[in-house]
């Protein structure tokens, strides 16, 4: 018999997410002082960028595919790199029964060109089913959410994670501006800054 690793985990992530608020409620970057220096430096390296969050979201959200999280990070090379999670089905379907994987690739070109992979192992697959449930409850999509941070506050976009504050979905939405990092939490129902967001 032939095990579906991918549905296996996923079944296992959904129901240790359902089963333990601890596993849910994952503390926000309220906590965090984003001062440490990979951070900083990442901050440094956005400018290289020909391509926003906003833009990268768009361009692999097409059809059924929905984004669920993006993030500018530096790849194994220490080289900038702009990365999207998705759900190929859609929304409306969960993680067991759909495909969860990560768009990746340089945005210091002319134009993005992704790499698309499936993901397999335990952590980015929980991971990734989290983002999936907070996503399916929101009534915006993540560039929606984008857009909306950047309305209320000048800077660049370089992160944005569904999350739980206070029982409550949210994105974490992460702002790099004159040097320093802004913390916007965006009700992912109301399209309302969550009070107490930095």
């Amino acid at each position: 018999m032939q095990i579906d690793t991918q549905s296996l985990v996923a079944r296992f992530a959904v129901l240790a997410l359902l089963a333990s608020p601890i596993v849910v409620t994952v503390p926000t970057a309220n906590a965090k002082a984003y001062d440490d220096q990979e951070t900083a430096a990442l901050v440094q390296a956005l400018p290289g960028s020909k391509i926003s969050l906003l833009e990268g979201l768009r361009q692999v959200g097409k059809g059924d595919e929905a984004a669920i999280s993006a993030k500018f990070e530096f790849d194994d090379n220490h080289k900038l790199s702009l990365s999207v999670y998705t759900a190929e089905k859609g929304l409306a379907v969960d993680a067991e029964h759909n495909v969860l994987k990560e768009f990746s690739g340089s945005p210091e070109q002319p134009a993005w060109k992704p790499q698309a992979e499936v993901f397999k192992d335990i952590p980015h697959v929980a991971r990734a089913s989290e983002h999936l449930m907070l996503m399916s409850v929101s009534h915006f999509t993540l560039a929606d959410i984008v857009a909306i941070a950047q309305k209320r506050h000048k800077g660049t976009v370089f992160s944005v994670t569904p999350a739980v504050l206070g029982k409550h979905p949210v994105a974490v939405v992460l702002i790099a501006d004159k040097g320093k990092v802004v913390e916007l939490d965006i009700d992912m129902v109301t399209g309302q800054r969550v009070s107490g967001s930095r």
